[in-house]
């Protein structure tokens, strides 16, 4: 699993210069066995309104490119 883990903090590290140029940023919380992946939004993409726009086309399309067999990905403080 920590072969997993490093794949996704690279593929979050493609992502994070956009986020931290708004004044957010992302943070793996965990991985289950099943592959559902935890994440936690930092900083300015707590309270963005497009945060979850950013979820779906940019930080999970990235995981799921580096990890097909991600089944699902959610941020723990997502604001719907």
């Amino acid at each position: 699993m920590s072969q997993v883990r490093e794949i996704i903090e690279n593929a979050l590290n493609k992502v994070r210069p956009y986020l931290e140029a708004d004044g957010g940023n992302v943070k793996l919380l965990d991985i289950s066995p099943e592959m559902d992946v935890t994440l936690e939004l930092e900083g300015a993409c707590v309270s963005c309104p497009m945060s979850t726009m950013t979820m779906k086309a940019g930080i999970e399309d990235t995981i799921r490119k580096a990890v097909p067999s991600v089944r699902n990905i959610t941020a723990v403080n997502l604001v719907a």
